[in-house]
């Protein structure tokens, strides 16, 4: 091994020759090219992205040439494209761990055999840089790195996502130089890096060289006082110099004029204040956003700067003065193909779909994320709780969760990372809480973490999860201004906000794991956060599902997880756990949230009159940037619409309006349907772009029981004739033939003018392929053996023929081997002159047993099966904790459309609340199924146990079958979000001991009727 420091297992050196830590920016030439916000148009930035040679060892130890020397041949290694991770390059072993360390743990020491990755490259200086300072800055490198220029040592620092910049003005010559890194994949800071993430290695943000002038403002902290009335604020300015200049300030308004200067004479310390009168104040709603620019010779600073004040009064959260609900979501850096390596355009992406459904708060979990993130936040208009890059949650397995922040060996590392991340980002109005890391435990170094922090930054609140009361009762929590819980029950959160003692609000971090299928709970956690004052929100777990896109042996693409690539120890698919797809395709989930933290909320007052109670739930803004559009729909056709236009309502008020029907009201079942939707285009959204909607079922006379067609009614009336065939029931009417068996307990043909609609017999089920939040109560599912549960037949009773109807009476149970049967039932199955059959099922489950995951018939339909139509809610899927997205109505869609195509594929496509379902062929021709309550239904070429035994969705695309498996459910439990939340509420487990169930199915030729 080459001759080095071997500082990476040192507590007490995080670095040689960094510079301290500062706030982020880039000089410029003049105030226009800092006003464009673009690098390159600056003279005094240099980019060093782009090719690098580049050379991997599965040791630091094997890395033996001195490949850092200024005549060391690098032209045979391989090149790579900086900034990447050079795991999604090919190089070294995807791995992807929550908890549990990829190390012995043993702090502060990692394996000798510690990968590195050395890096090569050759770049020139301009000529105008003569005599300037020059620094180089690294925004991102895990974990650790040793850096030369020329052949010289110049510096070595660690802390993964924080910048390290070094002045290298006295290595740098004219003409072309070398720069050489090497980057170990761990060190003694791999212990606080232990986030829920794939552990990437390498340069993954952005490089670049800076020119200074050697007298040059090295720090800029804009603080500002705002007067109580808001009518004035005082910004000021600190200024940090490497030696004495005069520095101009310059504020001006998003329009470009001046509305402050100021100068001084500065030299290490400054201060210039400057007087603004009625600033116009930022916030997410409204991110209005005034620039400063700072002026020291031949360089110009820009600075966002927006007015707000952050306060608790009587344990409420504000903003400017206003109670404000954070409705967040955490967000890892993360990319499918490159990474933790994030474009520009992606942040932007990610944004945009979070503006377009309705989120305003994103925690940085669990490190800083790229610089120019923040810039788009203050920008577009998000709050932001920014966290530093601290997590260690390996060792509450290794055995000591608190073993790190309770050491005074380590205080030095933790409060570094507080330092680093507060100095970069302190100028950015949309922080508005600083985080002290993540699952760390928590002792005197966090302690020392927020003392420092709330020394430095007064106008912020200090956060931390860690001192959780639940946790640490006792613990000293004074440097904390929050109460922080992740993944509480309802019942505590409503504890806690009923409870007048507590003086810190509460903040559920993370809550509402949006793991596959999921989540299902949003609903009751924002009934209560609107109830309670000192309830400030919380942020979903997580944005986006962390796949790397790979291929399968035949080429298929996929989204690869935890153990895919040979990966020890890894956490299998607990990476795939967001509310997006790895490329951003909104699941299910994300279009529940966005209608569960609407900013608009429609009330019916007395809809016999048309009259509606409409509330603005934003924070800061009326209601003039939405328009509002109505329907009136009977049995899925549209019968009358219009639009009320905008309405006047300010932040927080509620007003009555009237629908303006101008038809006759409807006899039968009818919905109104409101929608409130963008009058203008914005950054983020088109015109049109709907942000909530509500939907009412209009009260009529005959809405219960829709009176049935007389030419339905007259079919019922033809003969019935049975014959029999062993123990097979042959019954026969004018166009239908259907098959009962006796054994069997069930139909095992239904047909009409001799097209057979069943390709297996009729079956009752109560099994579903488990979602990601039935993993743990899966365990108590199987062992009642509810996934291998077939059905006995005890007795069958055929009732005396009768004209226009017969019946057959069935006695069974529901079990498996080794266990009692989970349930005793009886089913009538009566056939009538229309073909239809009506089953009347009751049921009564063994006492001592875990919910059902759902309970109903199954059909198994013919290929070609394809079209489905139904009466329900839509048009996506449904659960019955999982529904406020969608609506009633009427579609027609194929069956491949009701599929949702989670990564790990499991229970998926039910729509809960479907009043009738056809599901036929191209021609029409099928079942068409009726409840006399509303029923769970789902129709998929994929069953229960294909959806079970595949690992992932190319697996489950081999085994896709040609027939429709049809699921029509009693009712099916609701998927919550256990997988790391609370269990499901019981009001939404299917937990009943005793019920009954009906169902009607009627083979039709669609088209004809």
């Amino acid at each position: 091994m080459i001759k080095l420091d071997r500082v990476w297992e040192d507590t007490s050196v995080l670095h040689i020759h960094r510079e301290e830590p500062r706030s982020y920016y880039i000089p410029y030439g003049d105030a226009a090219s800092a006003r464009s916000g673009k690098r390159s148009r600056s003279p005094l930035f240099q980019t060093l992205n782009g090719a690098w040679k580049f050379r991997y060892h599965e040791s630091v130890q094997d890395v033996t040439d001195p490949f850092y020397e200024d005549a060391f041949d690098a032209s045979s290694w391989d090149e790579l494209v900086v900034p990447s991770c050079w795991q999604t390059e090919g190089y070294d072993q995807l791995h992807y761990t929550n908890v549990n360390y990829p190390i012995p743990v043993d702090p502060p020491y990692v394996p000798d055999a510690n990968p590195a990755g050395l890096y090569v490259r050759e770049f020139t200086v301009r000529e105008d840089w003569t005599g300037k300072q020059v620094y180089t800055m690294f925004e991102g490198v895990n974990s650790c790195f040793y850096l030369w220029i020329n052949g010289q040592f110049a510096g070595y620092s660690q802390g993964s996502r924080i910048p390290a910049e070094f002045n290298v003005s006295g290595l740098i010559r004219p003409g072309t130089n070398r720069i050489a890194v090497m980057v170990l994949k761990w060190c003694d800071g791999t212990y606080l890096e232990d986030q829920d993430l794939w552990r990437f290695s390498g340069i993954f943000r952005d490089v670049y060289l800076l020119a200074r002038d050697e007298a040059h403002v090295r720090d800029v902290f804009i603080k500002q006082d705002i007067s109580p009335d808001h009518s004035s604020a005082k910004l000021l300015c600190e200024l940090e110099t490497t030696g004495s200049l005069d520095a101009l300030v310059l504020l001006q308004d998003a329009e470009g004029t001046t509305v402050a200067k100021g100068a001084v004479r500065a030299d290490g310390r400054s201060v210039i204040a400057l007087d603004i009168e009625n600033p116009v104040l930022w916030n997410a709603e409204h991110p209005y956003l005034y620039e400063l620019f700072v002026q020291d010779g031949r360089e110009v600073l820009r600075f966002p700067v927006g007015f707000r004040r952050i306060d608790i009064v009587d344990s409420v959260f504000r903003i400017n003065g206003q109670a404000v609900k954070l409705k967040g979501v955490n967000r890892h850096d993360s990319h499918p193909d490159l990474g933790q390596t994030v474009p520009l355009n992606h942040m932007i992406r990610d944004l945009k779909l979070m503006k377009r459904h309705n989120v305003n708060t994103v925690r940085t979990s669990h490190y800083p994320n790229d610089p120019r993130f923040l810039e788009l936040c203050d920008r577009m208009g998000f709050y932001v709780v920014d966290e530093a890059d601290l997590e260690c949650h390996g060792l509450a397995v290794s055995g000591d969760f608190h073993q790190l922040t309770r050491d005074p060996d380590w205080e030095k590392a933790f409060v570094d990372r507080a330092i680093r991340l507060v100095e970069r980002d302190k100028n950015h109005p949309c922080v508005i809480i600083w985080s002290m890391g993540n699952e760390s435990g928590y002792g005197r170094n966090h302690i020392a973490m927020a003392e420092w922090t709330r020394e430095r930054d007064e106008s912020r609140l200090v956060h931390y999860e860690g001192a959780s009361r639940r946790y640490h009762g006792d613990a000293d929590t004074e440097a904390l201004d929050i109460e922080s819980e992740m993944y509480p029950t309802l019942e505590y959160v409503e504890s806690y906000g009923q409870n007048p003692d507590h003086a810190k609000p509460l903040f559920l971090c993370e809550y509402s794991h949006a793991m596959g299928n999921g989540p299902g709970d949003l609903k009751e956690y924002w009934d209560l956060f609107y109830a309670y004052p000192n309830l400030m929100g919380g942020c979903v777990w997580e944005w986006n599902d962390h796949g790397i896109r790979t291929q399968a042996p035949d080429g298929r693409e996929y989204f690869g997880y935890g153990g895919d690539f040979g990966d020890h120890p890894n956490d299998g698919n607990f990476c795939i756990d967001g509310l997006v797809s790895p490329d951003r395709v909104p699941h299910a989930g994300l279009l529940e949230l966005k209608q569960v933290i609407a900013p608009v909320r429609m009330e019916a007052e007395d809809l016999s009159r048309g009259t509606l109670i409409i509330t603005n739930l934003y924070d800061f803004s009326d209601l003039s940037h939405l328009t509002f559009d109505w329907s009136l729909e009977r049995c899925g056709e549209i019968v009358e619409q219009g639009s009320l236009g905008t309405i006047q309502a300010g932040p927080q008020e509620s007003v009555t309006v009237i629908i303006p029907f101008q038809k006759a009201f409807p006899d039968g079942r009818c919905f109104l349907t409101l929608t409130a939707s963008l009058c203008e285009s914005t950054e983020w959204a088109d015109r049109g772009e709907e942000i909530a909607f509500a939907q009412f079922e209009m009260a009529a006379e005959d809405s219960a029981v829709q009176p049935e067609q007389g030419w339905l009614t007259a079919l019922r009336a033809r003969p019935v004739h049975v014959t029999e065939d062993g123990a097979q029931l042959i019954v026969t009417g004018m166009d239908f033939r259907h098959v009962f068996d006796r054994n069997l307990g069930t139909f095992v043909r239904i047909s009409k003018q001799g097209v057979d609609m069943l390709a297996a017999p009729l079956s009752f089920s109560i099994w579903r392929a488990p979602t990601d939040n039935d993993r743990n109560v899966q365990r108590q599912w199987k062992d009642a053996g509810y996934h291998r549960a077939g059905t006995k037949v005890y007795q069958v009773r055929v009732s005396e023929p009768q004209d226009d109807a017969i019946e057959m009476t069935v006695d069974f149970s529901l079990g498996g081997y080794m266990k009692h049967p989970v349930l005793h039932g009886q089913a009538v199955w009566r056939v009538d002159g229309s073909g239809e059959i009506a089953l009347a099922t009751s049921v009564k489950l063994r006492e001592g047993l875990p919910f059902l995951p759902r309970f109903g018939l199954k059909a198994v339909m013919p290929a070609g099966t394809e079209e489905v139509e139904y009466f329900g809610l839509g048009p996506h899927a449904s659960y019955v904790d999982k529904r406020q997205s969608v609506r009633v109505g009427k579609y027609l869609l194929r069956v491949d459309d009701m599929f949702e195509p989670y990564i790990m594929p499991q229970e998926n496509g039910s729509r809960y609340g479907t009043e009738w379902a056809t599901v036929t062929s191209e021609r029409g021709m099928g079942l068409a199924f009726h409840g006399n309550a509303p029923f769970s239904f789902n129709a998929s070429h994929y069953s229960p146990e294909d959806l079970e035994e595949a690992a992932h969705l190319h697996q489950l695309q081999l085994v896709k079958r040609k027939e429709t498996i049809v699921h029509l459910d009693y009712k099916m439990s609701g998927v919550g979000s256990n997988s790391c939340g609370p269990e499901l509420l019981e009001k939404y487990r299917l937990d009943e001991r005793e019920f009954e169930f009906s169902i009607r199915l009627r083979p039709v030729f669609k088209e004809d009727e």
